[in-house]
């Protein structure tokens, strides 16, 4: 008797995944770090120098809310562009891609659940958290995702960076700011305001390169 073999399955796209993945978690980031500014214009050191307002507590918690889904397209992100790399990775450079992007997803989420703590923290009706519980909590949640998440951040841009150097994948000039962009977490971001921003603008620039390869490469496929 006879058994039909089933037919073999269709590869996920996984280069246009990853580049769609790390649009919404680029997107999903800038937004929060954004809401986070506004809602403490100066950064950490502003806490002290003037009374938290409803209005700027919400902007942040709006930003809370942002933070773990940023964090899940993030890491869908890392998973596909390893599998697009497939056995051609070398294994020094893919264990450092692949732990400082956990270690960053961890260490912001830290700082949120710290944040998150501060705003929950039980007080009157209408009324601010204390000001020392503010000021201690404001000034660690900034430290973890300034001082140590973005350090993190330009480790793993500075790996996928040279992996995709080492490879031919990515263009000379997107490995440049690559590297630029390391060099700005590394030693501005925890200094100058608006500095962290260049992380989510440089994931956003390098998906939407690989989704335009990835629809360039389906255009071509059909008349190869």
């Amino acid at each position: 008797m006879q058994t039909s073999t089933p037919p073999p399955r269709e590869p996920l796209q996984t280069p246009r995944a990853a580049g769609v993945a790390g649009i919404v978690f680029a997107l999903l980031l800038a937004a929060a770090m954004v809401l986070i500014r506004l809602g403490i214009p100066q950064g950490a050191d502003a806490v002290t120098a003037q009374q938290p307002d409803p209005a700027r507590r919400g902007a942040v918690h709006v930003a809370l809310l942002l933070v773990p889904f940023a964090g899940i397209f993030f890491l869908w992100f890392v998973g596909v562009v390893r599998s697009h790399v497939g056995d051609a990775e070398d294994r020094f450079m893919a264990t450092v891609f692949l732990g400082s992007g956990l270690v960053f997803t961890a260490t912001m989420f830290a700082a949120a659940a710290v944040a998150a703590a501060v705003l929950d923290t039980a007080h009157p009706a209408g009324t601010s958290p204390s000001r020392p519980t503010w000021d201690f909590g404001q000034h660690l949640a900034y430290t973890l995702m300034t001082g140590y998440a973005m350090r993190m951040a330009a480790v793993f841009v500075c790996s996928a960076s040279v992996i995709g150097h080492r490879l031919g994948i990515l263009p000379r000039r997107l490995t440049l700011l690559g590297f630029l962009t390391t060099l700005a977490l590394l030693f501005l971001s925890s200094t100058v305001p608006w500095a962290e921003l260049v992380f989510p603008a440089w994931s956003l620039l390098l998906s939407a390169y690989i989704v335009g390869v990835s629809f360039r490469r389906s255009a071509a496929a059909p008349a190869a």
